[in-house]
């Protein structure tokens, strides 16, 4: 089994089509995306005990206690922890085995990965069996998580190396289907637990091994879909860019990802990706309650504020609410794919720059649309911010590759993910304060979020200045000719793809039809998802 994932077995013979590549990273990222959709389990299993009403836990039963209680029904901010360990996970896992990966190769790291979280699932499904949570913090929150972060950067590297002529639009196709991945597993995870509930039970414990199952088969054809270039491969046609003008911030050298950590420049996009995502994440959280607390009735064409609404009416501008959220879904993942792709063209420095300014603007509008009563310009902002929010994700792994090199741009990828991490603490905990803190001074609620607005711009002004701080990399970070010599080789890039071809391994031509299926296989997946989405949002237009 060990030859059929090495590295070596899976370099691309002549003939290979490259438009292969990036349905198998979508495979992957289509299933662990599901860690963004996490929450649509919470309600169920905060009755998983009392079913119809959940039996709460006494004064007693702290939160250590809850994690091996087996007689009450764990609260939601309990549960809420395993969504917290993702993305911890997801940064830490992808730094520490970031340069593993990089040797090892994607198909490895993929079948890791598809083992890892669709384990950690079944692991889940067993503590939601024996109600002990604390199974469920080890399947999902450790395992499944380190299953995330591999699975997450398992394809950046290679699709780089395939892609040269369109960093950004490839990495941006891959990590599009992160963002999608809730998109389809929130909606499929409601209809199986709908289908698999009963008198006795919540239907969750049976649709994580449904789900695991599921995901496993994809996310297993995904990894064995992986293929790597042989060195110096590149496009028909295609003119690297050292032959051309004005591309002093894309190098044709490489740094070693052990040596990232010392380096201004990492560091500088590591607050640029911080400050992206810290603004964009916290908004997210906070989408719903933000736009039924700003504009309360007149979701629904009351004149009343949300205090003075009544159940039918909150229940009414909840639904629309949901609409908005779907919305704002539909455009991060949308911009994953645009904003990458467009920063082929702009340039990545370019790209972040519009990011932060245009950023700016919208956070900075959104009072005054607030206090204008416009609903459309308050929608219109988060909806662009969104978008560039998914975006920022998608751009970061090609603006690595230009200033890093792409030898090990996965690894070092890994270790910026860090960013993220942290990121993931610092956005919900600066709007989640802001408000309650707003709140206690007894500022209205049509209002709590204008403070908030402006500090999220403050942090985009900090990703600006950043962002115009990253130059070209001095000369002595980059690998020597024989440091680079030694990284391939322990990388198995020192055979050709028709020495392998000899032991039985790589890969030859692929005909157009075994292509379209590879597309036609995550494509209606995904074209599903986005018509329960379109489903959702249309409450929202209505």
């Amino acid at each position: 089994m060990s030859g059929i994932l090495d590295k070596e077995r899976i370099i691309a013979g002549p003939g290979f089509n490259r438009w292969l590549v990036p349905p198998a990273a979508l495979a992957i990222h289509l299933c662990i995306g599901m860690a963004y959709g996490f929450s649509v389990f919470w309600l169920p299993l905060s009755k998983a005990l009392g079913i119809k009403d959940a039996i709460k836990c006494g004064p007693e039963v702290g939160f250590f206690a809850e994690l091996f209680t087996a007689s009450c029904d764990w609260k939601i901010s309990t549960l809420g922890w395993m969504y917290t360990l993702f993305f911890v996970l997801l940064g830490t896992s992808a730094a520490t085995w970031g340069g593993w990966l990089e040797r090892a190769g994607p198909r490895k790291a993929g079948v890791v990965s598809a083992v890892c979280w669709c384990g950690g699932m079944l692991i889940s499904a067993l503590g939601i069996y024996l109600h002990q949570f604390w199974l469920m913090i080890l399947g999902s929150g450790v395992i499944g998580g380190i299953g995330l972060g591999l699975g997450y950067i398992s394809p950046v590297s290679t699709l780089i190396k395939w892609f040269p002529d369109r960093r950004g639009m490839a990495t941006g196709m891959a990590i599009m289907g992160f963002g999608g991945g809730a998109m389809i597993g929130s909606p499929l995870a409601a209809d199986l637990m709908k289908y698999f509930a009963t008198p006795t039970s919540v239907g969750v414990m049976q649709t994580f091994v449904v789900m695991a199952l599921v995901y496993f088969v994809f996310m297993m054809a995904g990894a064995f879909g992986y293929r790597v270039p042989e060195t110096g491969w590149k496009p028909d046609g295609w003119t690297p860019p050292h032959a051309q003008v004005n591309n002093t911030m894309i190098t044709q050298r490489h740094v070693h990802v052990k040596k990232v950590w010392g380096i201004p420049q990492f560091w500088l996009i590591w607050m640029v990706l911080c400050m992206n995502v810290s603004a964009g994440i916290g908004v997210i959280g906070m989408a719903s309650p933000m736009l039924q607390e700003v504009f309360g009735g007149s979701l629904i064409g009351v004149a009343k504020k949300f205090g003075e609404l009544d159940k039918t009416q909150l229940a009414a501008i909840a639904t629309v609410a949901a609409g908005f959220t779907a919305l704002l879904s539909l455009f991060n993942i949308g911009g994953r794919f645009f904003w990458a792709s467009l920063s082929d063209k702009l340039g990545r420095k370019m790209t972040y720059l519009v990011f932060f300014v245009l950023g700016g603007l919208m956070y900075f509008s959104v009072p005054g649309s607030a206090a204008a009563g416009s609903i459309l310009l308050f929608v219109g902002a988060f909806c662009v911010i969104l978008s560039m929010y998914g975006g920022g994700f998608a751009t970061v792994p090609a603006y690595l590759a230009d200033i890093f090199g792409t030898q090990m741009v996965g690894a070092i990828h890994g270790r910026l993910l860090t960013a993220w991490a942290t990121a993931g603490i610092l956005g919900p905990v600066v709007v989640n304060y802001m408000r309650e803190y707003q709140l206690g001074l007894g500022i209205p609620r049509e209002q709590v979020y204008n403070q908030t607005m402006y500090i999220l711009v403050g942090m985009l002004v900090v990703g600006l200045i950043c962002n115009l701080l990253v130059k070209p990399l001095n000369p002595k970070w980059f690998m020597t000719d024989s440091e680079l010599a030694e990284e391939k080789r322990l990388a198995h890039e020192k055979m050709a793809a028709s020495e392998v071809h000899r032991t039985g391994g790589g890969a030859d031509a692929v005909s157009p039809a075994l292509v379209a299926f590879a597309w036609l296989a995550v494509g209606i997946p995904l074209a599903w998802g986005v018509y329960r989405t379109l489903q959702s949002v249309a409450k929202f237009f209505a």
